[in-house]
């Protein structure tokens, strides 16, 4: 599982999976999220306005699992 931190309270999803690189812009993530099944702490999620905080867990369909962390940096 890799870990991808971010330096604020929490993150949207859409902006989450450009930091995890599984898309390349943040437009793309309207289309992403479409065609792609997205697991939040096991239950399915596709809003690419979701809050994720630390220590949320996101499944990726053909990316793997991540884990949100806290970068105090």
């Amino acid at each position: 599982m890799k870990e991808i931190a971010i330096r604020t309270e929490y993150i949207a999803l859409g902006q989450f999976l450009k930091l995890a690189e599984c898309i390349d812009t943040g437009g793309a993530a309207k289309f992403f999220l479409q065609e792609t099944q997205i697991r939040i702490n096991g239950e399915p999620d596709n809003r690419r306005g979701r809050k994720l905080y630390p220590g949320d867990v996101v499944e990726v369909e053909g990316f793997g699992s991540f884990t949100v962390a806290r970068n105090e940096a």
